[in-house]
């Protein structure tokens, strides 16, 4: 019966599916529909995001998302969770890769690529750019609630480089 959908009406019956929680069901249609047409960014968005948040199947939610972002380079709602991967992975190249392309792309939520960015910048231990990160997704933000757990995100960071001068200077 399903063969009389289109793709996009197969992409929006996937998308229903994940939306009510039949990750199964949608993962089955979102590969027919990558398989029947590869080509379909869409499809690879959301396989990536049931690869990556649902069956944590990390390289396989990367292929996907960067599958996408070679598709269509202007699909801005990939670049975050794609993003969000890269940062969780510690995959130094790719953040900076995936952040620099995002920033080009009309209609991607920039103060959340800072954010982002920031965060691994924190990760990695590299205060000031953590910091610059953290104080241009403030900018960048429209949302007190986000915000608000920017500016908490400086005062961490700015403790822990407070923390780390003094552990320094202690073993002098």
């Amino acid at each position: 019966m399903d063969i009389y959908l289109s793709t996009e009406e197969k992409y929006i019956k996937a998308v229903d599916k994940l939306w009510y929680g039949n990750n199964r069901k949608a993962l089955r249609l979102l590969n027919e529909i990558v398989a029947d047409d590869p080509f379909y960014a869409k499809g690879h968005y959301q396989l990536g995001k049931l690869y990556y948040y649902e069956i944590k199947d990390y390289q396989a939610a990367g292929y996907h998302f960067r599958t996408c972002t070679e598709l269509a380079p202007d699909f801005p709602d990939v670049y975050y969770h794609y993003l969000h991967l890269v940062v969780f992975l510690n995959m130094e190249k790719a953040v900076q890769s995936v952040k620099e392309k995002a920033l080009t792309v009309p209609g991607v939520d920039t103060a959340s690529v800072y954010n982002l960015a920031a965060l691994y910048a924190e990760k990695q231990r590299d205060w000031n750019t953590a910091l610059e990160g953290y104080r241009q997704a403030a900018m960048d933000t429209t949302s007190k609630a986000e915000k608000d757990n920017i500016e908490e995100s400086i005062v961490r960071v700015k403790a822990k480089k407070k923390q780390g001068k003094k552990k320094s200077s202690e073993m002098y």
